[in-house]
């Protein structure tokens, strides 16, 4: 693909196309009859490309990787000289090398992607991401802060039976919250299964549903990208109990997102404050 953009939301959707083509010609070449071995082998592929990538063209910057020895450790901030190079860099590029390993083995699958964000200390946004691309190489579509997408129209809002509507509210199709059924009763949605948290935001992206919710466990890298291209869109992202996202911590656990419709937000993060009381 030659010299890559200057720009950085631009290098950041070359790096997550670069690291989308590679996992499909490697899925082409393993096939599917050990998926653990494919697993290990996506992970590794995608984790390396990226690292040796942003090495070359980014040297200055710091970098965390889902695929980094130690990455989910947390951190305190007094480790002095101990302490990740991030935590000093202005700059630190955060990244999934691999999201939806799951998927990415299961043939004929394509909710899988590649996250590639970038957060800066100068940032403007409480977030502190400054840029991001997310690759979904399976669909041939890779979504970006330097091109975000349309805003989701809200004809995709369908009438329902007196005086509601359905909100089609993106779930995981292996790790739903316990409370996510309950949760769907009382907003009127119907839970759409999808694979990786990059697909589902992707899907709130592109409109094909308008909600996604996670209360599971999560890390950074597992949605910095993805919130850098929503945010950039127009859409509401914030933590379940309406707070903001905060990037490049300490401990790199971010285990809970609403990514939504900003028409949707007020009354999606009221009836999670009921849940979460309840819980």
């Amino acid at each position: 693909m030659g010299t890559p953009p200057v720009i950085d939301g631009a290098f950041a959707r070359w790096l997550a196309a670069r690291a989308g083509d590679a996992l499909m010609e490697l899925r082409a070449e393993m096939g599917h009859a050990d998926p653990g071995a494919l697993k290990a082998a996506g992970d590794k592929i995608s984790h390396d490309l990226l690292r040796t990538e942003l090495a070359r063209w980014r040297p200055a910057d710091a970098v965390l990787s889902e695929e980094d020895e130690g990455a989910r450790q947390a951190w305190a901030t007094d480790l002095g000289p101990s302490a990740p190079p991030r935590f000093a860099a202005d700059r630190v590029w955060i990244v999934d090398p691999l999201d939806g390993t799951r998927e990415f083995s299961e043939e004929g699958r394509s909710d899988w992607a590649v996250h590639v964000a970038l957060w800066a200390r100068t940032a403007a946004t409480a977030h502190g991401l400054v840029g991001g691309a997310v690759a979904l190489p399976a669909q041939h579509r890779v979504l970006g802060t330097d091109h975000p997408p349309a805003y989701p129209p809200m004809t995709l809002l369908a009438a329902t039976a007196p005086g509601g509507r359905t909100i089609r509210l993106a779930a995981s199709r292996s790790r739903p919250p316990a409370f996510l059924t309950e949760l769907a009763d009382e907003v009127g949605a119907e839970l759409v299964p999808m694979g990786s948290a990059g697909a589902k935001i992707a899907a709130v992206i592109s409109g094909e549903v308008d909600a996604y919710v996670h209360a599971g466990g999560q890390y950074e890298w597992d949605s910095a990208a993805p919130v850098a291209v929503a945010t950039a869109t127009g859409l509401h992202a914030s933590r379940i109990d309406g707070s903001a996202l905060k990037y490049n911590g300490a401990d790199p656990r971010l285990p809970d997102l609403v990514v939504c419709r900003k028409d949707l937000a007020t009354g999606l993060l009221a009836a999670l404050r009921r849940h979460l009381r309840v819980a």
